[in-house]
């Protein structure tokens, strides 16, 4: 769908530009191979060429008109429009590559009346300097790739004597390619012109070298040198890469961009993964999907992890999802409830015991949880259920990184991943001295509250169709559920959460003799429970009278849950004036709007 472009001074003067030329104008655009984008002064799309429809993966017709932080997020278009002045060689990702955006004003009869940006494509510039070993091209064409690059490039021979340089080199660094072609590095660096030589480090390592520059107008470039050998290995010239780090104040950030985008890119694709189901996790709903998408990023790191849920809510399954997206995820992943082993156990589950440290204990010892989980995680649900010394002892392992076993001494090194687990409120319980205080912030570094099911509704009908499946796959039989048994069970708060559901459907699907499960198989305490939202009396009215006293209905609960239109019509996913509309078309007050 195309959008309206607002009639303006900007617009005016694009209609101008465009009457009678369109086609023309349009093929010219669409000849140049770098993308262009135009906006006008209300930062709306007005013309692009093919080459940026294309980057952005939408046709042309359903860009223009658009607002242009729709089409890219984080442009600087709309800055230009507001202030008038040129941007050059700023950096942006669209699309997951790297261009750099050139940006000016358009400027009618002395006023701005939109902006332009042209981009150009740098992503495979690093590789320049590997395509220039397989090159066989003549003098001529080298020159020309050379000057085509918007980045500095600087090449010497195999003894350090500077052979060319292009113009975006002489505009970086403010050296003319008459005070240094000729010239050796090292007499250079004794001029004063560098202050080290990413050339030299090449030539006597041999290796690609990289290095932050202070050159002689004071500016701080990144230049990455490679050398190029000749068929008998030697290092025939050096080629290096230059870039402005200067504006950027990026140096360390530099150094280890792409460990950070590789890092990046495996949080998105396992979130992709996990929003679009692998069988184990169903998630639907948007708090969810928040959570998976903070597990996704907490895996990336070591930081200690409290789940807070009730029970049956899943804490164990975001527990691995955790460990199986995060960089140990080769390594064990040991699980242990702290509250099905007794007190006088537990101490000896956790960090193991000598030979013959208690009565019944092996003549052979025994190692812990924690190192078997060595290297790897350890999941510690139910923690708020351990006894007051026992916690003083799990402090002790988060601190120190080492675990005493029972009858011993000596300490054993462990590197362990903790992530634990509680149903209690540990907060209340460290008030009541119950649960040791500097143990419960060890703890609590990295929060993860996963709401109950009843406050994920959306999530009950994929769960339940996921759970049916399941149990037919498991016990080989091809079992339905009639609609109004989904009613009944989505219309349940079901207090004992996803284990609670999982276990009704299993079941319903054992003891339901016919293929189809109906509302009458559903075990009378769940169909005796209020739905969330009550029926009206169906008897004598019309479907749109039914319709519009469950419309009223919802919007007065929202209403009076979330105080505000605007956070009314959220948890609605309507619009705010769709909200006050209905509101006062049945009588409700639309407090806050």
């Amino acid at each position: 769908m195309t959008h309206e472009v607002p009639d303006d001074t900007g617009a005016l003067f694009f209609q101008r530009l465009k009457k009678g030329i369109s086609d023309p104008l349009i093929i010219l655009m669409d000849s140049i191979h770098n993308p262009m984008v135009a906006v006008n002064n209300d930062s709306r799309i007005a013309l692009c060429n093919r080459a940026f429809s294309q980057i952005v993966g939408r046709p042309r017709h359903t860009i223009i008109g658009a607002p242009i932080h729709t089409v890219v997020p984080g442009t600087r278009l709309t800055s230009i429009v507001e202030t008038g002045k040129t941007e050059a060689a700023r950096k942006i990702r669209i699309a997951g590559t790297t261009y750099l955006a050139n940006r000016t004003p358009i400027i009618d009869n002395h006023r701005v009346v939109g902006a332009m940006a042209l981009l150009q494509d740098i992503s495979g510039i690093e590789a320049l300097a590997d395509e220039l070993k397989l090159s066989s091209s003549t003098n001529e064409e080298l020159q020309d790739i050379i000057e085509a690059s918007f980045d500095g490039i600087f090449v010497t021979d195999g003894h350090g004597k500077v052979t060319r340089i292009n113009q975006a080199y002489e505009r970086l660094t403010g050296i003319k390619r008459s005070e240094i072609i000729g010239k050796a590095m090292t007499d250079l660096v004794k001029k004063g012109y560098y202050n080290e030589s990413a050339t030299l480090k090449v030539l006597k390592s041999g290796h690609p070298e990289s290095i932050m520059q202070k050159v002689k107008n004071g500016k701080t470039i990144m230049v990455t040198g490679t050398p190029v050998l000749d068929k008998a290995g030697r290092t025939s010239r050096v080629v290096t890469n230059v870039r402005d780090v200067t504006e950027l104040s990026r140096l360390q950030h530099e150094l280890c961009t792409m460990r950070t985008l590789r890092s990046h890119y495996e949080v998105e694709i396992n979130s992709l993964r996990q929003d679009q189901g692998n069988g184990e996790y169903i998630i639907r709903s948007k708090k969810m999907l928040e959570i998976t998408s903070l597990a996704m990023r907490i895996a990336q790191v070591d930081s200690t992890v409290l789940i807070h849920g009730e029970s049956g809510v899943g804490k164990e399954l975001v527990a691995e999802m955790i460990h199986t997206n995060g960089k140990r995820r080769r390594r064990p992943f040991i699980k242990i409830n702290c509250a099905s082993i007794p007190e006088t156990l537990l101490e000896a589950e956790l960090f193991g015991y000598a030979p013959g440290a208690f009565t019944g204990a092996s003549n052979k010892g025994k190692a812990g949880l924690f190192e078997a989980a060595r290297n790897g995680s350890i999941f510690m649900d139910e923690v708020g259920e351990m006894s007051l010394p026992l916690q003083s002892k799990l402090l002790r392992v988060i601190q120190e990184k080492e675990v005493t076993r029972i009858g011993e001494t000596r300490p054993i090194n462990v590197d362990v991943r903790i992530i634990t687990a509680t149903n209690r409120d540990l907060e209340k319980m460290v008030q009541e001295k119950s649960f040791r205080k500097d143990l419960f912030f060890r703890l609590n570094v990295v929060p993860v509250l996963i709401p109950p099911l009843r406050e994920r509704s959306e999530a009950i009908v994929p769960m339940i169709h996921h759970f049916l499946a399941k149990y037919n796959k498991r016990f080989d039989f091809s079992k339905q559920m009639a609609p109004e048994a989904v009613d009944i069970l989505t219309s349940h708060d079901w207090p004992g959460n996803v284990r609670e559901l999982e276990n009704v459907i299993e079941r319903l699907v054992v003891i339901t003799p016919d293929d189809t499960i109906l509302a009458s198989d559903i075990p009378d305490s769940i169909r005796r429970s209020k739905g969330r939202l009550p029926l009206p009396p169906l008897t004598g009215r019309t479907l749109k009278e039914i319709l519009e006293e469950v419309e009223a209905h919802a919007i007065d609960e929202a209403l009076k849950t979330h105080k505000t239109t605007r956070k009314a019509a959220e948890a609605l996913g309507v619009n705010q004036s769709t909200v006050v509309r209905k509101a006062c078309r049945y009588g409700l007050r639309p407090d806050g709007a």
